[in-house]
């Protein structure tokens, strides 16, 4: 063997990094605090089906360890939480001879909503740390966590309208939650919000400098956590607010949140998303002097502005599905809701609008999509055939992934009895 062939067999290629790193601190009472944490900070922690894999496992892992009280969940690096689903593999299996349903579009919402709807459900206080950008996926994560830390750099949208897919990662669920049809608007709009609209929309209750990241963590290992391992699931949610509670002395005046977008302009937002049907909405917001009328202050600020160009430059398919599932969801519970989105994600996967947005948006990067359809076509009888597609079960008679969340093994029906 030449010395060059024993040389290359000498190379040590660097480990691949986790894609998600784990780990446990203990409490001054001798308990343990468990931290997740999404690592791929070069794709701003898009979340991938390895990650949803490896969080629901360490997930059923500490729910049966009696010494974990509590789980911190946040992203590597200072730039984002995690913005979005990483969709670029699933772009390549939308191909024109992909098999209706795709199974790779299967896996991926599959194992995503799995994971959120176990979070929902899960016994223990999920902590997130939201500091960054949250979009997308990321957006289904912090919905999912039970205590929700904000930061003066937290920025968050549901912007698929600008890749023609819908606001799912129970987009669905949250956005229909949100006070005075705020949620309907940012679903249309994918506008950008901010740390207090996060407050006011349910989306976090706790707010703090971006600096503060240990002073949270010092405050929650103090705390006395042993009454709550011999109570129940309130008794911890319950510590872990107190903890969280006595955060508001480290809010320094530099770190103020700025202020809520939302909660400036909720009259004419109402008013815009209730002025009649989807047609009437869509007029409205192509008409700079109608808005003017209904608030000139909200017309002419820059925030909306750029919220309704993302709206008449985004994907028609996509508002009529985020304004039919706006009405749709309304007396569903999660799973059912979850189990409709992802008949709705496995339709868009088959579709051409999914694949032409993220050909745009990411791989070309022309930001020029050709959509399917315009909204007025949508509109048509043949075009709202087409949407109500969306919604249809995608999976042979009693296959479908989901299929046992709407019996009664459902959670939501467990916790109703």
């Amino acid at each position: 063997m030449s010395t060059e062939q024993n040389n290359a067999d000498l190379i040590q290629f660097p480990a691949k990094e986790p894609v998600v790193l784990f780990d446990t601190q203990t409490t001054d009472c001798g308990h343990l605090i468990g931290f997740m944490t999404l690592n791929a900070p070069k794709s701003l922690n898009a979340l991938s089906v390895e990650m949803c894999q490896l969080l629901s496992k360490q997930l059923e892992t500490w729910q049966a360890d009696s010494r974990v009280v509590a789980i911190i969940l946040k992203g590597a690096g200072d730039k984002a939480f995690c913005a979005g689903g990483d969709i670029r593999k699933l772009y390549d299996s939308m191909h024109a001879d992909a098999p209706m349903p795709n199974p790779y579009a299967t896996e991926f919402f599959g194992h995503e909503y799995r994971l959120y709807r176990q979070m929902h459900f899960y016994p223990k206080p999920l902590i997130l740390w939201g500091d960054g950008i949250i979009m997308g996926g990321g957006m289904g994560l912090m919905a999912a966590c039970s205590h929700r830390i904000v930061t003066e750099r937290t920025r968050f949208a549901m912007p698929e309208i600008t890749i023609g897919l819908f606001p799912d990662a129970t987009g669905s669920w949250f956005l229909q939650r949100m006070p005075a049809k705020t949620g309907l608007f940012l679903g249309l709009t994918g506008a950008q919000c901010n740390g207090s609209d996060a407050l006011l929309t349910n989306l976090a209750e706790y707010s703090v400098s971006h600096d503060a990241y240990d002073t949270v963590i010092t405050r929650l290992t103090q705390m006395d956590w042993q009454p709550a391992t011999t109570l129940n699931q309130s008794s911890l949610y319950s510590i872990a607010s107190q903890a969280l509670a006595k955060l508001a002395d480290v809010k320094l005046a530099e770190t103020k949140l700025a202020d809520s977008k939302l909660a400036l302009y909720w009259q004419p937002i109402q008013q815009l998303m209730s002025s009649g049907d989807l047609a009437t909405i869509d007029t409205l917001m192509r008409d700079d002097d109608g808005l003017s009328a209904l608030d000139h202050n909200f017309a002419a600020d820059k925030w909306v502005q750029r919220g309704l160009t993302t709206y008449r430059q985004g994907c028609p398919v996509t508002a009529a599905l985020t304004y039919e599932l706006f009405y749709k969801v309304a007396p569903l519970s999660l799973e059912q809701i979850l189990y409709l989105e992802l008949n709705v994600a496995v339709h868009c996967a088959a579709n051409p609008d999914f694949r032409e947005g993220v050909r745009a948006l990411l791989i070309d990067k022309n930001k020029n999509p050709q959509w399917s359809r315009t909204l007025a076509e949508c509109l048509t009888p043949e075009g709202r055939h087409y949407i109500e597609q969306h919604f249809e079960n995608p999976y042979s008679k009693g296959k479908h992934p989901l299929k046992e969340w709407l019996g009664d093994d459902a959670l939501s029906t467990q916790y109703v009895r």
